[in-house]
């Protein structure tokens, strides 16, 4: 019965958040039953460069380290700051919420990770230079995104692709759309009267 109702709540959680979160976990618990290596998870140029390891673009930011107590401030902090961000600012921009991982991804080679992890990169006597990375790129995002564009002879530099919008996107509808009389609603009105 509570697994019904955990299954109900995670799946009202918006789809980018979602599928992220379901995937860090997942790689996370291949990891700790040992079907995968942290050592075919990382980043290295070398190895999706010139042997063509591709995956590594994308699994150095589903792992978070072994099953403990940073894996699941991590887990717990990505999955509420990412579902802020798709309820929130990205609301209805599905297409702009992955574009920005994408932009985070492609100038970073870890994790993005908000001020707060950075402390308990602190309290925990671990590096913080991976966090201010993680900083320094959402900064940079959010220059780009919202401060430069309403600057005096500022525009958008970051524009979602096209096929992303396509792809992710809820079509607008249109304000000059009449649905047909059986498509409407309610029961069918009556015409108007007629004026003679």
């Amino acid at each position: 019965m509570a697994w019904r109702g955990l299954t109900a709540e995670f799946l009202q959680v918006p789809a980018v958040t979602r599928a992220y979160t379901a995937a860090c976990i997942l790689t996370t618990a291949a990891v700790q039953l040992e079907l995968l290596s942290p050592f075919q998870l990382y980043f290295n140029p070398h190895l999706v460069f010139r042997k063509l390891q591709v995956w590594r673009l994308v699994t150095n930011f589903l792992f978070f380290g072994p099953l403990g107590f940073s894996f699941f401030f991590h887990m717990l902090f990505v999955f509420r700051y990412c579902r802020m961000l798709e309820e929130g600012s990205f609301r209805g921009r599905t297409a702009d919420f992955v574009f920005m991982f994408l932009f985070g991804g492609f100038l970073m080679t870890a994790p993005f990770l908000p001020w707060a992890l950075m402390g308990f990169s602190m309290l925990l006597g671990n590096s913080i230079l991976v966090d201010l990375l993680g900083i320094a790129v959402g900064h940079i995002y959010y220059f780009l995104e919202d401060v430069f564009p309403n600057q005096p002879g500022g525009k958008r530099l970051l524009l979602t692709p096209g096929f992303l919008k396509l792809l992710l996107d809820t079509p607008e509808e249109d304000p000059n759309y009449l649905p047909l009389p059986e498509e409407q609603a309610g029961p069918p009105q009556a015409p108007p009267p007629q004026q003679q």
